[in-house]
């Protein structure tokens, strides 16, 4: 009989959202420091689908279609002035994200963590072959 890891838990029901914050918690701590040093005090919301009113802001028709989103504000626009300025926030779409784990046979863990380094990459300029370089890095 395979030995089960106690560390990837065997799911029998669907992850529901507080188990998906919590791999996401887990994954921001384990993303590569030049990646997790834009993101000192991110928050981390897990939401079951984008709304309308995202969906219409990014151009996307389905929201089966976004696993996650980074809102806060760009690098660039930030002054010090800034100090009401609300805290960045990654959301991640717990039901698209479940839906890709059904059909990529995808660790959770990791999918979770590709999501959330996807996310911060975009939003801070890293470019795809960047991004790949990040994956390449964590295994």
């Amino acid at each position: 009989m395979a030995h089960h890891d106690p560390a990837r838990p065997r799911f029998t029901t669907p992850p529901d959202a507080g188990t998906v914050a919590a791999l996401a918690e887990r994954a921001l701590a384990a993303i590569p420091a030049r990646l997790r040093r834009h993101v000192a005090g991110v928050g981390i919301s897990v939401e079951e689908l984008a709304d309308e009113a995202t969906l219409a802001e990014l151009g996307i028709d389905n929201a089966w279609d976004l696993t996650g989103l980074y809102h806060g504000t760009p690098l660039g626009r930030r002054s010090v002035d800034d100090i009401a300025r609300p805290p960045d926030l990654i959301f991640l779409y717990r039901q698209p994200i479940l839906l890709e784990w059904i059909e990529e046979g995808e660790d959770l863990y990791r999918l979770v963590r590709n999501v959330l380094v996807h996310e911060i990459a975009h939003h801070f300029g890293f470019s795809d072959a960047e991004i790949e370089a990040l994956e390449g890095e964590m295994g």
